[in-house]
């Protein structure tokens, strides 16, 4: 093939891409590649014309830098395998995610869930005993302000009462002039009468 048969498939393949056949330059691009295996613009163009036919907003955007990037940088094809990876880990973790919720995938280093305390001081019979038996060496996570209020009302209610108010002292900051979480204080201060 010569050098314009070369340059009218690029053509022909990038055409494709454009206008969203992303199947059909997939099959241009790589018929380029089997005659011109080392074409950095076809390895480009089947890598996204790939990524095009799950996510075209993606493709689109890549192949749109590249064709900045191309000319002014040696290694632009270094750049857009490195961007279409991350965007693969990134797609792999999501997905590893969601597809199972209930296996923890967040790292709570030496603490636990709140619903995961609950569950221990149901198995103790009672908040007071579960909370002595982790205060010491391991913090309970909060995520949500009605986890708080009930951890906070807890510990007033057990007799925690200056650790209570440590916890709302602490995170006063997080909820502003959050009503709820101000009422604590009076849940707390009647706790100790």
């Amino acid at each position: 093939m010569s050098k314009i048969s070369q340059d009218l498939l690029l053509q022909r393949a990038e055409g494709e891409f454009l206008k969203g056949d992303f199947l059909n330059a997939l099959r241009s691009y790589g018929l380029i590649l089997k005659d011109y295996p080392t074409l950095d613009e076809a390895k480009i163009g089947v890598y996204l014309s790939d990524l095009g036919i799950e996510s075209e907003e993606e493709a689109q955007a890549l192949f749109d830098y590249y064709q900045v990037i191309k000319s002014e940088k040696e290694n632009a094809v270094d750049i857009i395998d490195g961007l279409i990876d991350s965007l693969d880990t990134s797609k792999q973790y999501i997905q590893n995610l969601l597809l199972d919720p209930l296996e923890e995938q967040v790292e709570y280093g030496d603490g636990i869930r709140y619903a995961d305390f609950l569950a221990l001081v149901k198995s103790r019979g009672s908040f007071r005993e579960a909370f002595e038996d982790i205060m010491f060496s391991t913090k309970v996570v909060i995520t949500e302000k009605d986890e708080f209020i009930d951890f906070v009302t807890q510990l007033a209610k057990e007799g925690f009462d200056e650790m209570a108010l440590n916890y709302l002292d602490a995170t006063t900051s997080l909820f502003g002039d959050d009503q709820d979480v101000l009422a604590l204080y009076n849940v707390v201060k009647g706790a100790q009468k």
